[in-house]
């Protein structure tokens, strides 16, 4: 397994896995605390475990938490999906920064988001898995929404939206939540 950094914002990783195939398919770790060590990261900070599965056109997002936020690793585990990341820690060099990736199963490439950050995705396959590995359990009143078509972030949602929650649906845009919260 190895890690590159995600240039668009600072103190993202992808961590790529090296698959062992044959004719049953293949195998590969998705989790290896060494290497997760190796890049500043402390693997026993994660808490929690969550997995969503979405159709084919469903967007998740774009969701951060308040206070002292929530970093998270991020890997498809079944199907594909177009996943994206915003930089909303007014502290950092990439603040404002976006960016996008094509994560899938076939891979199996984990994106580790930091805490601070805005992220989303939309499932591009029939069906999609999304594994997530949070550092904090889940607090529902620090959730934060922004507006997933917001003309100022500019997302270039690969598929039109088939599907939302409500609350992604009625999020306000950046702008707003920039007046009002502390991300």
């Amino acid at each position: 397994m190895k890690a590159t950094e995600v240039p668009e914002i600072a103190g993202a990783y992808l961590f790529e896995p090296t698959p062992f195939a044959d004719e049953r398919g293949f195998f590969c770790r998705t989790f290896d605390a060494d290497v997760v060590r190796s890049v500043g990261l402390d693997p026993d900070a994660f808490v929690q475990d969550s997995l969503s599965r979405s159709v084919r056109g469903v967007l998740r997002g774009l969701h951060l938490r308040s206070g002292a936020g929530e970093a998270k690793l991020v890997r498809c585990s079944y199907g594909w999906i177009f996943d994206v990341v915003v930089d909303l820690r007014t502290d950092s060099p990439t603040y404002l920064g976006r960016a996008f990736f094509e994560l899938s199963g076939d891979t199996q490439v984990t994106l580790y988001i930091p805490a601070g950050c805005a992220h989303g995705f939309q499932a591009l396959t029939e069906t999609a898995d999304t594994s997530y590995r949070i550092d904090r359990p889940h607090d529902p009143a620090e959730d934060v929404t922004i507006a997933f078509d917001d003309p100022e972030l500019a997302i270039p949602w690969p598929l039109p939206v088939t599907s939302m929650s409500q609350r992604d649906r009625a999020a306000p845009s950046l702008a707003e939540i920039l007046k009002h919260e502390e991300c």
